[in-house]
């Protein structure tokens, strides 16, 4: 521990809660007291998880059903909202089934290992900046793997190539990198795993409920639903709530359910949470008003920080990342936007980014005004400032 300390890694929690038909706005609990605080980081992007319909189903099923599930899937954990909302994740997809997960980190987990381990011999060729659930899928499975350099089409072809045709062969790769925001090129990766005869298993979490006009993620923006096997995605950023899945063939996903022992043993997600999911997916595959004013505060806020001069990184996401090079400088910076300003903002450090590209990251949501993106402008320039940051180079190009 004292090492983190020493790097300027070591995670501290922000005790907060948010404030209900308010956020961003939450209140920030410390040292015995509160006080009110704007978030900048939260993944519940579209601010789903505060939508009355959302909480008017969670009501609802807490009324009706109670508050746990009572078991595992196969033994009593299956009720009725886990049947609609996995059917309803399905259809969004265009797959014939979906599986639900506690979390997208188990989906990924449970599903790539049980994957190599049901396909002997099967080699996983992985984008090398994908997620941590989905490196420990890889390793858990114990197969052959290949790294490839993040969205390079030759460089994927080139380890394909040196694989036997018949060899079983998994492409594994994000749609939108949660750190960067780059967006991975989904046909060009169809197409190599057309030609060398691979499965596409593809992790939508930072899209889903954001791209697409019913909110399928990258996938169904770029008309890929039918060419890409599997889909991970999550119920806890853009729907809001909680909880992870697949979408597939229904051949998959009943081997999925019947192999992996990280949805096997576990008890399902409660009714009530299933419920608020299932309202949240069923919205906004019918709105397209938060996702239209969301990709509007990311283009106004991406804006603004680069009109002022602030290293914020170029991408055609959503995810706004303000580069800052150093640990220790990046929590202290963090710690003064919340200390001086009341803006929570969390540091992100190695390992979740790589030594040297420590960062701010900021996620708008639509209901960030004009006056948030105001005040939080602001109070980077005078921290810039305070620190003795250079102020000027505007957006720096994603790598």
């Amino acid at each position: 521990m004292a090492a983190i300390r020493a790097e300027g890694r070591y995670r501290v929690f922000a005790d907060l809660r948010r404030t209900c038909g308010a956020f961003p706005a939450a209140e920030h609990y410390a040292s015995g007291s509160k006080r009110p605080i704007t978030v900048w980081c939260s993944n519940d992007y579209l601010g789903m998880g505060q939508h009355p319909l959302v909480l008017a189903a969670m009501h609802e099923a807490l009324d009706k059903a109670g508050a746990g599930s009572g078991g595992t899937r196969n033994i009593s954990g299956t009720t009725h909202y886990h049947v609609e909302l996995e059917a309803e994740l399905a259809e969004l997809h265009g797959k014939e089934a979906a599986l639900l997960f506690t979390s997208a980190y188990i989906a990924n987990d449970a599903t790539l290992s049980t994957l190599v381990r049901l396909l002997p011999g099967a080699a996983i060729f992985s984008d090398e900046k994908n997620h941590a659930s989905m490196i420990a899928g890889i390793r858990h499975g114990g197969g052959p793997k290949r790294i490839w350099r993040h969205n390079d089409l030759a460089d994927l072809e080139a380890h394909l190539s040196a694989f036997d045709r018949e060899t079983p062969k998994i492409i594994a790769f994000e749609s939108v990198y949660s750190m960067d925001g780059t967006i991975a090129p989904i046909e060009g990766i169809c197409d190599l795993a057309e030609r060398y005869g691979a499965l596409t298993y593809l992790d939508e979490v930072h899209a889903v409920g954001m791209y697409g006009p019913r909110g399928g993620g990258i996938g169904e923006r770029d008309g890929m639903l039918a060419r890409v096997d599997i889909v991970n995605g999550t119920l806890a950023k853009g729907f809001g709530v909680m909880g992870g899945y697949i979408a597939a063939s229904r051949a998959c996903c009943d081997a999925i359910r019947s192999y992996a022992p990280g949805f096997i043993f576990t008890t399902s997600l409660a009714p009530a949470v299933v419920a608020g999911a299932l309202a949240s997916v069923r919205h906004l595959k019918a709105s397209s008003v938060e996702r239209a004013l969301h990709q509007e505060r990311a283009r106004t806020l991406k804006r603004r920080l680069a009109a002022a001069g602030l290293p914020v990184m170029d991408n055609q996401s959503h995810i706004v990342p303000v580069m800052v090079g150093d640990p220790v400088l990046c929590k202290e910076l963090t710690d003064a936007l919340l200390s001086r300003f009341g803006i929570y903002v969390q540091p992100i450090n190695y390992p979740t980014v790589p030594r040297g590209t420590e960062r701010l990251r900021l996620t708008p949501t639509p209901q960030h005004a004009d006056g948030d993106i105001d005040h939080l402008v602001s109070a980077l320039l005078e921290l810039w400032s305070d620190f003795g940051l250079s102020a000027g180079a505007g957006q720096v190009a994603a790598e």
